[in-house]
């Protein structure tokens, strides 16, 4: 059985969570896996704990919505 980890942003909207899972759940049904047997975690983490190149995400995106 698969266990995906996906890391996001805080902040994600439910409806937005729904959407992954059902697409990651696709993509594995389409190799023969039944969906059942797919398990995905959601990690939410913080804009400030999460850095792209030497800048915080919180100060490289502080105008972008998260979905």
């Amino acid at each position: 059985m698969p266990i995906i980890h996906v890391y996001l942003w805080s902040g994600v909207s439910k409806e937005a969570k729904v959407k992954i899972v059902k697409g990651i759940t696709r993509v594995f049904e389409e190799l023969g896996i039944p969906s059942q047997a797919v398990e995905i975690i959601i990690h939410e983490i913080p804009r400030e704990n999460w850095s792209i190149g030497e800048e915080l995400a919180s100060e490289k995106f502080k105008n972008v919505k998260t979905p």
